[in-house]
């Protein structure tokens, strides 16, 4: 089904400015908005407070863009999704065309002012970003592989980058680290979701791990996928980025990752859902008993690199000694 042949079906109505916010994603925006302040931060670069501001400003206005137009071209099938049915566009509160009117607008000017309070390279970082998100993910891969957000996850993995690049203009192995870490965390975070909603998915035709594959392979995936991050979230303690209490979170975090996917990988969430029945309602952590060890995993992954990248910007904020200066110019 098109996106026209959604949206004529729905009754038009008035929009409200929370609508316009909804368009922005400010819950992905948010998580956007911290790692890319602990990369700014991790540069050790000192930078003038208003630009490091707007260099901020500039990357969360990015992100809105992008998620805008995301939500315009992903109309049609968010319309079919009990998670998603309720955005702004499916729902008819906002137009497909204002809603990428808004996001080449913001996308653009986020780009520009970025060039102008920093450097080019942040400004290109930012630009390569947006593009990568709202046209090589939304346009061309979520609707034609399993291996979707697995690619499309370097969108959400390059604001530390880009946050860095801000700060010096430099783009080091350091940065890359926390690219890669939030790289390797993006699969078995969306996946252990699409197993309990892979229903949703299906209906909508999106080629999700669940979907293609099954669930016993997304959740042996999840585990291997798994094993690779908790070393890899480590790392940044012997790489001159953290220090002994970010070492301890990494070290605790990381295995209960592995336990939580090791659980998962034993469970048989995800069967029933690929046999036709529910697992899930319209909450997102109210499951049936068979998928709560995906919901957990879940739940658990946001925690996980909430409390890396927090302990990375407490430690530096609080001028803690990292265990090692390698890797770390201007130290």
């Amino acid at each position: 089904m098109s996106e026209q042949a959604v949206i004529s079906i729905i009754p038009a109505k008035a929009a409200r400015w929370q609508d316009y916010v909804r368009l922005l994603k400010p819950r992905v925006m948010s998580l956007v908005v911290f790692t890319a302040l602990t990369g700014l931060v991790c540069a050790r670069v000192p930078m003038n407070p208003v630009l490091a501001v707007v260099a901020i400003l500039c990357i969360a206005v990015g992100a809105g863009g992008s998620a805008a137009l995301n939500m315009a071209h992903d109309a049609d099938i968010d319309a079919l999704m009990r998670r998603t049915r309720t955005r702004p566009v499916p729902s008819g509160r906002v137009q497909a065309a204002d809603a990428r009117a808004l996001g080449i607008t913001l996308s653009l000017f986020s780009v520009a002012l970025m060039g102008l309070a920093t450097n080019t390279l942040a400004a290109g970082l930012l630009a390569f970003t947006i593009f990568f998100y709202a046209i090589v993910y939304t346009v061309w891969l979520k609707r034609r592989t399993p291996q979707n957000i697995v690619i499309g996850g370097l969108a959400g993995a390059l604001p530390p980058l880009i946050g860095w690049a801000s700060a010096s203009g430099t783009a080091p192995l350091g940065a890359w680290l926390l690219v890669a870490i939030i790289f390797l965390w993006t699969p078995p975070h969306f996946w252990a979701l699409s197993l309990y909603t892979q229903g949703d998915y299906a209906k909508a035709r999106i080629p999700m791990m669940p979907v293609v594959k099954g669930p016993a392979s997304t959740r042996r995936q999840i585990l291997a996928y798994s094993l690779f991050l908790a070393p890899l979230g480590v790392a940044p303690a012997f790489m001159g980025l953290g220090g002994l209490l970010y070492l301890a979170v990494a070290a605790v975090g990381g295995a209960g990752f592995v336990a939580l996917a090791a659980r998962l990988a034993a469970s048989r969430a995800g069967d029933a859902m690929a046999d036709g029945r529910e697992d899930v309602s319209e909450s997102l952590y109210d499951v049936a008993a068979a998928a709560k060890p995906a919901r957990d995993l879940f739940a658990f992954s946001i925690l996980y690199l909430f409390s890396l990248f927090a302990t990375l910007l407490v430690e530096r904020m609080l001028a803690v000694a990292p265990l090692t200066a390698a890797w770390v110019p201007h130290a």
